[in-house]
């Protein structure tokens, strides 16, 4: 099994989002931030970038794990922290602070964002971005008992047997909301399971992922040999949902 922390997961992931997002770092609508925070960093791909992007932002990126490189920009520390557990920074601290792929990491979201508030300078962003591991079609295509539909509702179960939802996108907007931030904006984009889209941008994302980023169900034989077809089947047109949140306080 790939290790979340895994570099070249991490690096392909990475590519994936920036091709998501037309080659931007974020959303948030941020100008010249004093402190950012990146939380739950990983290897610290995007808190190096977006340091190197803002060099007179103080960059903080943390992480349960010590698995980020030595070389990094002298406005970017790494710190081994669990956002999980009461946060020790100042209030109203951050101009901004960021937040990708945590599903299935938190248990308390509504702690979570109150301490996300709490520690946000007024006028200052948080960004989410999350993906629904549940594919899906517009077009009916995936069908009730089809190898993408049961995957959807294998991430719901996994989610509830260790009390931490792989589904947080389908709340996160409401829960934002109720820790106090305004203007709550939400983008949605497309992940394409194949390269059946005639769209030249998400047709790259399809072979991307499904080239690269090992949407086999390893342990599940059953389930491996059905999604090695039906990725390749043009007759799905499957995909998962990419949402980005950036509130402000």
């Amino acid at each position: 099994m790939i290790s979340r922390h895994d570099p070249t997961k991490s690096t392909r992931e990475h590519h994936a989002f920036l091709l998501t997002l037309n080659d931007k770092l974020l959303l948030a609508p941020i100008h010249n931030p004093k402190r950012a925070l990146d939380v739950g960093c990983g290897v610290g791909i995007w808190t190096i970038d977006f340091a190197e992007a803002h060099p007179n932002t103080t960059v903080i990126g943390t992480d349960l794990s010590p698995i980020q490189p030595n070389t990094r920009p002298p406005n970017l520390n790494f710190e081994i922290d669990d956002c999980c557990s009461d946060w020790v920074y100042p209030k109203d601290h951050f101009d901004y602070i960021h937040i990708r792929q945590l599903y299935g990491s938190v248990a308390d979201w509504p702690k979570f964002y109150r301490q996300c508030y709490d520690h946000l300078a007024p006028g200052g962003y948080i960004e989410q971005v999350e993906v629904n591991p549940a594919p899906k079609s517009d077009d009916g295509s995936v069908t009730p008992g089809s190898p993408f539909d049961e995957c959807g509702k294998l991430a719901v179960r996994a989610g509830e047997s260790f009390g931490k939802s792989l589904m947080v996108e389908e709340f996160m907007h409401e829960e934002i909301a109720r820790a106090g931030f305004t203007d709550v904006v939400r983008v949605k984009f497309k992940w394409p399971i194949g390269a059946w889209s005639n769209d030249a941008r998400l047709k790259e994302l399809g072979r991307f992922f499904t080239k690269h980023m090992g949407w086999t169900y390893e342990g599940v034989k059953k389930w491996s040999a059905e999604m090695r077809q039906v990725l390749k089947d043009r007759r799905y047109h499957a995909y998962q949902d990419v949402y980005g949140f950036s509130p402000a306080r």
